[in-house]
This record gives C-alpha cells, structure tokens and sequence, in this order.
C-alpha cells in the first residue's frame, strides 16, 4: 500500500560515459514522478570530482553560470569547454570557479583512442587560467578522469610556469616531455586565489611507487608493463624540481596533475564528501524521507570514497532510507545499507541496452524503486 507523500531527494554520481549526474538525477526522480506524483523531488547530483562535477554543480547551486572557454584538449587540439562560476558567498566574495579536468583534459575526450606519451592538461590549465582572469575569490577543481600522466606539467605550463630540458629549450608535451625536464620555473605562475583552491579527488595515491601514478593508473592511460619504468623515472624528475611532497595522498592523481597543483599551493580533498557539502546534500537530506542514489558499476570498491558511498553515509547518519540504482552491480557488491537496488542491466536485459538508452532504463528505474519503497 501505498505511503502518505513525502520528500524524495535524487543524488546519483555519473554514469561514467553512458550519462551525467544531473541527467540522471532528473530521469530517475521521472520515473519516480510517474508512481508517485504527489511526492516533493529535490535534485542533488553528486560526484567525486570526475566527470559530472561541473554537472552536478550547476544543478544544485541557484544561480550557477557556465563560463564557455576554448581549450587545447588531451590531443593537442582546440576543443569547446566551460567552467561553473557559483554566486558570491561570505568565503567567496566574488564568486567561486569550479573547474573540471574530465571536461578539459579527460580521456573520455579521446574516445577510443589512447595518448598515452602526449596526452596533457594543458587545457585544464587554461580554463583555471580563465576563472582566475574572471576574478573569481576561490577555485574547485575536479581532477578525475585524467587522459594523460604528465604531472601536470601542461596545467603549470597554462599558469606561467617555464618547464626546460639541459638546453634551457621548452620541454615536450605529456610523459614524453618529463624524460628530458632538467629545470622547473615557477616565478611566473599565477597566485592561487585569496580564498584559495580546492581539489576534489577519489583517489588517494603518491605519486611514486607501486601505488603511484605510473604503475597503477599508467595501463588505463595505454602504457604497457615495459614504459611503467621510464614513466616512473620522468615523474620523479619532476617530484625533485617542484616545492610538494610526492608521498602526500593524492600526490599522484590525474597522472601526477595532484602533484602540481599541491606545489601551487592547493588542498586536496576526498572528492565525494566535499562536493556532497558544498551542493547542500546534507540540508536536503534532513527532510527527506528516501534518497535515491547511484552509479554506473557498484561493486565492493564503491565503498571506497565513491560518491554513492558518501551519500549512503550521510542518510544513514539522518536515518534517512536510502535506494541504489546503478548499471550493474556486482556479486560481491555490499547492499546491506539500501532499502532497495536496481540494475539497469536487468531491467533492460542487457549492457548494450542500457548504455544505448541510459535515460530510459533511468526513469524504469525510478519507477521500480517508487514502488519498492516510496
């Protein structure tokens, strides 16, 4: 039987490729619209600070603007982007600039194709470089999603800094530039803003080592087993020219970019919880009576720092009951904490169905989750 009308929060994460946080955020809370209309639905599209961060962003600050930008992308080609100015607030008098590396530098950027000796964040650079010509008074940076292991040496490039090889002679782009990086000039770089820069990661590793930045996310980037050493090698020349601590947690995200931006003076976050905060997630939950989030793939890992985790967490702290929808979700994933879960796949009955049609699998599954527990 049906319950008395409530207050139904929507926060899902991106389904990585397939659909944005914000698209999906609006299909699912249709679907959950078409059994119960007389439900209050508030949007809260969350993220970890890959792509979707801008998205979900914009969907959940009144008043949010996307600034467009042109940028060199991940393959050294023009390539359209934009930036999120949020409204003015106390911290932030003239406004706060989030910038997304997904968006401007990001893999999901080179379709098919992998770059993985020239790809660089060049463009990630630029658009920071546009928010800070904007004025803004503190930056948020999303840094998932990287197509390049450079260490971040395009973004600095993009901010002033002269990175030269024994020659004083500019060095390449991407990790084929670090293996000749002799000097690193940072005098030029342009200062952080005065309310200062937040980065937003999911990932927590150095950036050497056998959890660093080469050896584990080197292979999704498209290096083989035999280019790990020579990667390895240019980012630890890199790591003895810039003012960071390769060891800091974080140090090795984005390919080395969380590097760079420690040595520019920027604080790294877990992405989850800090987007989760600055969009109000906690605020909507407190009058909610179901939260509705998800992803594309839930497995045992999502439980580590990903955003769905984040927000089952925080409904579980308000003792608000909590849905899952995702594209899949694994065998060994752990569902104790949800009320309800439903995948995409099963209830379109393939994985092919469900990328080609994500939004109407989405709103299907609203609506099996508004007669599970509404």
């Amino acid at each position: 039987m049906s319950t008395a009308a409530g207050t139904v929060v929507f926060a899902p994460d991106s389904f990585k490729g397939s659909i944005g946080a914000a698209d999906a955020a609006s299909a699912l809370s249709a679907g959950w619209a078409s059994v119960r209309p007389d439900d209050r639905v508030v949007l809260r599209p969350v993220a970890d600070g890959g792509e979707g961060t801008l998205d979900a962003f914009a969907a959940a600050v009144a008043g949010a603007t996307r600034m467009r930008v042109s940028v060199t992308g991940p393959d050294g080609t023009r390539t359209d982007a934009s930036w999120l100015r949020l409204p003015p607030t106390e911290e932030a008098p003239a406004g706060t600039g989030v910038v997304e590396l997904a968006s401007t530098s990001g893999i999901e950027l080179l379709g098919d194709q992998r770059l993985p000796w020239d790809a660089d964040t060049t463009g990630f650079g630029q658009a920071i470089a546009a928010a800070l010509d904007a004025g803004v008074s503190r930056l948020v940076l999303g840094i998932g999603s990287s197509a390049s292991t450079d260490g971040g040496t395009g973004l600095l490039r993009a901010l002033g800094a002269t990175l030269t090889d024994r020659d004083s002679r500019p060095i390449g782009r991407g990790a084929r530039g670090l293996s000749a990086l002799m000097h690193a000039d940072l005098t030029a770089l342009q200062p952080p803003p005065t309310g200062g820069v937040i980065v937003l990661s999911d990932v927590t590793n150095p950036l050497l080592g056998p959890l660093g930045a080469a050896t584990v996310f080197g292979p999704q980037k498209g290096f083989t087993p035999d280019d790990i050493a020579a990667v390895e090698d240019g980012l630890g020349r890199l790591a003895g020219l810039l003012p960071a601590d390769p060891r800091t947690p974080g140090a090795g995200a984005a390919g080395g970019s969380g590097l760079a931006l420690l040595a520019w003076g920027a604080q790294l976050v877990p992405g989850a919880g800090a987007v989760a905060e600055l969009v109000g997630l906690r605020d909507a939950l407190a009058a909610a009576s179901v939260v509705v989030t998800g992803e594309g793939s839930f497995d045992r890992q999502s439980a580590a720092g990903k955003a769905p985790a984040h927000v089952a967490e925080v409904a579980g702290s308000l003792g608000v009951r909590i849905a899952l929808a995702a594209g899949r979700i694994a065998a060994n994933a752990d569902l104790s904490a949800f009320a309800a879960a439903v995948s995409l796949i099963d209830i379109s009955g393939s994985l092919d169905a469900a990328r080609t049609e994500p939004a109407r699998w989405l709103r299907e599954a609203g609506a099996v989750l508004a007669r599970s527990c509404g």
